[in-house]
């Protein structure tokens, strides 16, 4: 516990900020740029991450791994069709669900391309039919704009609808709007399928895409010369699980069907391309440290000249108050005060600063892009990050001034002019 002059020494230290307020706004100036900086451009780094993230979910597989049954065998390097291929069940994607946890959507896919067709115009379109189960929702491509999804309960019963996307509908009849064709009979293939969805348009989904239950989806696609195998996709929710998915994909495929399990199934990820995303994102985050790095350092240097300049001035303060028995680490406490208080004020205006640059250059990128869905990413993580790296500079820059001022020798120190 801080006994009577230490006690003192603080309120000095503060008192002496007090009395010299245009000296501790222009010391405590370069902490809050130096945190208005950090903040701002974590902030924006985070947001920056967050929309690259999200656009690499949605327009590329990098977070896939899929599992697929082999067709074929090569025996004396001649590939031959396999008469034993695997089927992938429903059990087997709900245990490699339990395998992946938290960290992956699970499910089951049977793509082919159909000839699509209406009882009004039989003139053929081509789409991509995706037989797949209810939990695929949430990584479509594109949100259900009318209608809905279909349902678990649709899956088990194998019903006859489709959730198609806005360019097939168009397709289909270019002079409708594309949510009108919610309750539709829409021929795959000669099947009818009734339509109990629309995707909203988006510029970035220009294919024909029609979703089905995955049990439906097989008479709705036209037939494949060498087979079409039910495939177990794990879409990843970061770039960083797509790895470890694979790992445990992998482990549990060995108890599955024993050490030649690599004959029967194969995993495939776009490892290469995976890492270099990795990669990217953690130089984009060391490349911003290193900026707001450089902004605080300038901040704790005008501190600790600030300081250095009251040390000089108050000399024979710091000897009288020596001399009255003030100790080495009262005269120390005193000045590290001043300092963790300037960093410490600073701090949280330049939080407040940053936070509002973060949202106002955001609002500018979002207009200037056309509406790009980019924004602040500020958390209690960037919050904690400023205030913890400012009072760290506070206290190290505040150090050295604060270390020559309790060194002063009383007599010496009482002389001084």
């Amino acid at each position: 516990m801080l006994d009577r002059i230490a006690a003192s020494s603080l309120r000095v230290g503060f008192e002496t900020l007090r009395a010299n307020p245009m000296r501790t706004l222009l010391s405590t100036l370069g902490i809050i740029m130096g945190v208005a900086a950090l903040v701002s451009v974590l902030s924006l780094g985070d947001g920056m991450e967050r929309y690259a993230r999200e656009q690499i979910s949605k327009t590329t597989d990098l977070q896939s791994v899929v599992v697929t049954p082999s067709l074929f065998r090569t025996i004396d390097g001649q590939r031959f069709p396999r008469s034993d291929v695997l089927n992938l069940t429903r059990a087997q994607a709900d245990s490699v669900a339990s395998v992946v946890n938290a960290a992956g959507v699970v499910t089951m896919l049977l793509s082919g391309q159909a000839l699509v067709t209406t009882r009004a115009d039989t003139t053929p379109h081509v789409a991509q039919v995706l037989g797949t189960l209810a939990g695929v929702q949430s990584e479509l491509p594109a949100p259900v704009a009318a209608g809905r999804f279909f349902t678990e309960a649709d899956v088990q019963a194998d019903a006859p609808v489709a959730v198609i996307s806005a360019p097939l509908a168009a397709q289909i009849d270019p002079r409708r709007e594309s949510q009108s064709f919610v309750g539709d009979t829409v021929m795959f293939q000669g099947a009818p399928r009734v339509v109990i969805g629309v995707m909203q348009a988006k510029s970035d989904v220009r294919e024909a895409i029609a979703f089905m239950p995955i049990g439906s989806a097989k008479t709705a696609m036209a037939p494949a010369l060498v087979g079409r195998p039910v495939t177990i996709a794990v879409k990843a929710k970061r770039v960083e699980d797509v790895a470890s998915i694979r790992t445990n994909i992998e482990a549990w495929l060995a108890r599955q069907y024993g050490p030649t399990w690599k004959d029967r199934v194969s995993v495939s990820t776009n490892q290469a391309r995976v890492e270099q995303a990795a990669q990217g994102m953690l130089l984009f985050k060391l490349f911003m440290g290193a900026l707001t790095g450089i902004s605080l350092l300038v901040g704790g240097i005008g501190i600790m000249n600030v300081l250095l300049a009251s040390v000089i001035e108050r000399t024979r303060e710091i000897g009288i108050r020596k001399a009255a028995g003030a100790q080495h680490r009262h005269i120390l406490l005193q000045f590290l005060s001043e300092s963790v208080t300037i960093s410490g004020v600073g701090s949280m205006i330049g939080v407040a600063l940053g936070a509002g640059a973060a949202f106002g250059v955001t609002a500018v990128m979002r207009k200037v892009a056309a509406g790009a869905p980019i924004y602040a990413g500020f958390s209690l993580s960037t919050f904690l990050v400023a205030v913890v790296a400012s009072v760290f500079v506070g206290l190290t820059f505040g150090l050295y001034p604060a270390l020559r001022a309790a060194r002063l020798s009383p007599i010496d120190a009482i002389h001084h002019e």
